[in-house]
């Protein structure tokens, strides 16, 4: 049986762990050729090992989201290889500053915009404009439950996780008629390894509290929104455009 992306060219961001890694891995699994990008070179490669490992198909390129020109190289590495782009996950982020807004310096808040929102903004600029050659295509941007409520003391990451998802409608509705579909996955707590950052006992009780605050009582998995992600790229999802999806284990239902 056909994968639900089979025959097709999907880009993933921020793909060298974590959600990404899950992403590319699924995406291949159902029949895409994908490439791989991370501004970490190890990381991104093992994707591309697992993959090939897998039976898929993909390449690595290093890009840093935050870098206009890079991003466009990487389209264009993309098509010059594939010939096409159908797909993209627009996911690389980082998690920025556990601090106060008072207490957030002005050089982390700018990084922080930089990648999670500036980087996703580029992503859809090179895309669009490569899908809209073509007729159309599906994007899918990770922002967060954090982009749907306030979160006290990482304020710059969620302004930046609210700013996905604003410029994801505003793109959904410009771009609806021209074949282009564009969502957002609002993951809540998953296991990776951004998550739990460099370790340490602070780091198991937050994530210990973040347990108990789920209506399931564990953390979600990198596959499991990778799933979410790959079901929204495919034509399953044709009506689907402009869509913030929850995939959260029901916290924001609470």
């Amino acid at each position: 049986m056909a994968g639900l992306v089979a025959g097709k060219v999907a880009l993933v961001t921020g793909a060298g762990s974590g959600i990404g890694r899950a992403t590319a891995l699924i995406f291949a699994r159902e029949g895409a050729k994908v490439v791989v990008s991370d501004v970490t070179v190890d990381g991104g490669e093992e994707t591309v090992r697992l993959v090939k490992q897998a039976g898929g198909e993909a390449i690595f390129v290093k890009a840093d989201v935050a870098q206009a020109s890079e991003v466009e190289a990487l389209v264009s590495k993309a098509v010059q290889t594939y010939g096409r782009l159908d797909c993209a996950h627009n996911n690389a982020g980082v998690p920025g500053p556990n601090k106060m807004i008072v207490d957030i310096t002005e050089e982390r808040w700018d990084q922080v915009i930089a990648v999670n929102l500036t980087g996703v903004w580029h992503c859809l600029k090179y895309e669009i404009a490569q899908m809209l050659k073509q007729g159309g295509g599906a994007i899918v941007n990770t922002s967060s439950d954090a982009g749907l409520v306030g979160v006290p003391r990482v304020g710059a990451y969620v302004a930046s996780k609210h700013g996905v998802i604003g410029l994801m409608k505003t793109a959904a509705l410009e771009y609806a008629k021209s074949g282009i579909r564009v969502n957002a996955v609002c993951p809540g707590p998953i296991d990776t390894p951004m998550l739990r950052g460099p370790g340490g006992e602070r780091v198991d009780r937050l994530v210990a509290k973040m347990v108990t605050a789920q209506p399931g009582g564990r953390l979600g998995q990198p596959q499991e929104i990778a799933e979410a992600a790959l079901w929204l790229c495919s034509d399953a999802a044709s009506f689907v455009t402009g869509h913030a999806m929850s995939v959260d284990g029901g916290y924001m239902a609470q």
